[in-house]
């Protein structure tokens, strides 16, 4: 978003703001795609940097739309990265100065080697669970596909 709104000039960026975020917020990647072109359409006149950047990243920020649903409000966000960057801050805070870079390498090794110990056993982030079941759908409905073709 900040990427677009930079390469959209100012007298737009709320427009471009409300009709990105409706792209954002699609049920399906169908719909999407539709509101995509839409503001291509719109703006390809007024802001043409801004439709190249929406072009450019569209399959990227979309992608999340192909998993099933309850898993896209965490996996849109920057979140689990930003809060990741200030536990390890906080740690590195606490020893202010490091003797040698391995001894860097050395902490937050231990540390991500923690979270994800806690993340494997304990509170999950994301439930997998679902996505797994979804998966092996996904794949047996490819496989079918696949035979189908084959016959015919």
């Amino acid at each position: 978003m900040r990427h677009l709104l930079d390469a959209t000039p100012k007298a737009l960026q709320e427009e471009v703001d409300q009709e990105v975020r409706m792209i954002l917020d699609a049920p399906d990647l169908k719909t999407a795609r539709l509101l995509k072109e839409a503001l291509v359409e719109a703006y390809r006149e007024k802001a043409p940097q801004a439709v190249q950047v929406s072009e450019d990243g569209f399959d990227d920020v979309t992608a999340v739309l192909v998993l099933p649903e309850r898993y896209w409000r965490r996996l849109r966000t920057t979140n689990g990265v930003e809060r990741l960057g200030e536990e390890i801050r906080r740690r590195e805070c606490v020893i202010r100065f490091f003797p040698n870079r391995e001894s860097a390498i050395r902490l937050l090794g231990a540390f991500l080697m923690e979270i994800d110990e806690e993340w494997r056993t304990g509170r999950k982030y994301l439930n997998m669970d679902e996505y797994e079941t979804w998966k092996k759908v996904q794949q047996a409905w490819r496989e079918s596909n696949q035979a189908c073709a084959t016959t015919a």
